[in-house]
């Protein structure tokens, strides 16, 4: 029996779901709104970029922020970091819950995102000095993943039924009561953790991360939307830059936020890359099948989440078998699988004959979920073990910045690029000038616009706005497949042949 064993005894599980209580809502909300658009637009008459900012400022702002946080917790205490990062979620998701702008939610969702930037480092952190038996870690770090899937898996559908039955600012109330409940165990349970030799924290270092992740997700954004300025390219080279200043600057601190050395290791930067991908993939999928479910198929907000559910459902059985298929084939065979799976749910939806049914959809949702599952999981295990206790604060941030930057580029980038073929193909349409714009912006717009016109026009927008989004979504998806498909020949090829999870190198 190991020291953490001896010491935690049968309360380290306990420990263990307070960590997960606290992810789900963390994950959840990266997605919960995602079936709330249609609500959101009606309520606080909310615009196309407004409509991704709304969805996607949360993963970027946590995603910009997790390096940072996870070098803060290794140097004032994983718990004490964990815990006030908690309770700014709480008071955060009321901001969100209280909106009447568009802008206040937004606000409210940046306060979410930096609470979530102070919990996820660590809880994935806290659990590799709770669980120090490699095989125990692994299966907690399994949980961990399927927790954080499941998160982002079942926010449309705890979304769904939420805003139908009592709107959707009780997406956010939810999450005072656990917040709540979380926050006084945790007190009582989780241990706390300082790295015994860290130094000073880089206040520098730490500004050019969050500035080089934010900018560079910034334009992407602009640029895939086919719309970008001056501004824009200018936004995208500040955060090359940033980012490169970054990674000088860590390769000669003693005591670096970040220690990039550690991506010389195939193995983690596989894991890392298979994340960033996965996340990517699951998040813009998530989000534009829940337009499809709602616009072109007009199920309700409940209707449209449990539709979603097979996605979550595989997600949560993949991750909790994923250790054992690790222990008996390798982490490179479950990567190369898992991301293949993603691959051939893109795939599905790229080949589907026009007009995708829901049956194309489930298979397509099953095979993300299974693919998903095993890809977080691997590679979550695998960043862990790579480091010593007193730096596991790092790879929790390089798995979470790389889950949560996934999903938010991932609405920003296919999102943005689905929403320029739309309305590419919005052509022709017997709209009043001053409504054209909003109705080829994108479905949303077209269905908002199409309640104020009289047939035989609003039936010919409508099969319009159906058409061109089935393109886009089999066009995106084309291009998706094929960009996962490489990845997922990088991470086996990165990944030596043999390596096995057998602890910290």
């Amino acid at each position: 029996m190991d020291e953490a064993t001896k010491t935690y005894g049968s309360v380290r599980w306990v420990m263990l779901g307070v960590l997960c209580a606290s992810l789900l809502l963390v994950a959840m909300d990266a997605t919960i709104l995602n079936v709330a658009l249609p609500s959101l637009i009606e309520d606080l008459h909310v615009g196309p970029l407004e409509q991704l900012w709304i969805i996607d400022i949360y993963g970027l702002v946590l995603g910009g922020l997790l390096i940072t946080t996870g070098a803060i917790g290794d140097r004032v205490g994983r718990k004490l970091l964990f815990l006030s990062g908690f309770v700014l979620f709480g008071l955060a998701s009321v901001v969100a819950a209280t909106a009447d702008s568009a802008a206040q939610l937004i606000g409210g969702r940046v306060l979410l995102g930096i609470g979530g930037a102070m919990v996820m480092p660590s809880t994935l952190s806290l659990i590799r000095t709770i669980f120090t038996d490699v095989r125990e870690r692994t299966m907690a770090i399994g949980i961990w993943a399927a927790v954080a899937g499941v998160g982002a898996t079942v926010g449309p559908i705890i979304g769904g039924f939420l805003v139908e039955h009592f709107g959707w600012a009780s997406a956010f109330w939810l999450n005072v009561p656990v917040v709540v409940v979380t926050v006084a165990v945790g007190l009582w349970v989780l241990p706390e953790y300082r790295a015994p030799q860290a130094g000073r924290l880089d206040w520098f270092a730490a500004a050019l991360s969050i500035t080089g992740i934010v900018c560079l997700a910034w334009g992407i954004k602009h640029l895939a939307k086919g719309e970008a300025s001056v501004v824009d390219w200018a936004m995208l080279v500040a955060g090359l830059g940033a980012l490169a200043w970054f990674v000088r600057r860590q390769l000669t601190a003693d005591d670096p936020l970040l220690d990039v050395r550690l991506f010389r290791n195939g193995a983690f930067t596989a894991a890392a890359v298979a994340t960033l991908v996965a996340m990517m993939a699951i998040g813009a999928a998530m989000f534009l099948i829940s337009l499809w479910l709602q616009y072109v198929h007009e199920y309700s907000p409940s209707q449209a989440g449990v539709r979603m559910l097979p996605a979550a459902l595989t997600l949560l059985t993949a991750s909790l078998l994923t250790p054992g298929l690790m222990h008996r084939f390798g982490v490179r065979a479950v990567l190369g699988i898992g991301l293949g799976a993603v691959a051939l749910g893109f795939l599905l939806l790229a080949v589907s004959p026009e007009p995708t049914t829901y049956p194309v959809i489930a298979l397509v949702l099953v095979s993300f979920g299974i693919g998903d599952g095993m890809a977080v999981t691997a590679a979550a295990a695998v960043l862990v073990a790579a480091v010593p206790a007193d730096r596991a604060g790092q790879a929790g941030a390089v798995e979470e910045t790389n889950y949560e930057v996934g999903v938010g580029l991932g609405v920003a980038l296919l999102g943005s690029l689905h929403a320029r073929i739309f309305s590419q193909h919005m052509v022709g349409l017997s709209v009043p000038a001053d409504k054209l714009d909003q109705a080829s912006g994108s479905v949303g717009g077209a269905a908002e616009v199409g309640k104020s016109l009289p047939e035989p026009a609003h039936t010919q927008l409508s099969d319009a706005a159906n058409h061109a989004f089935d393109v886009a979504l089999t066009s995106t998806s084309a291009i998706s497949a094929v960009v996962v498909a490489l990845v997922a020949v990088g991470a086996v090829l990165l990944v030596p042949r043999g390596f096995r999870v057998t602890g910290s190198h």
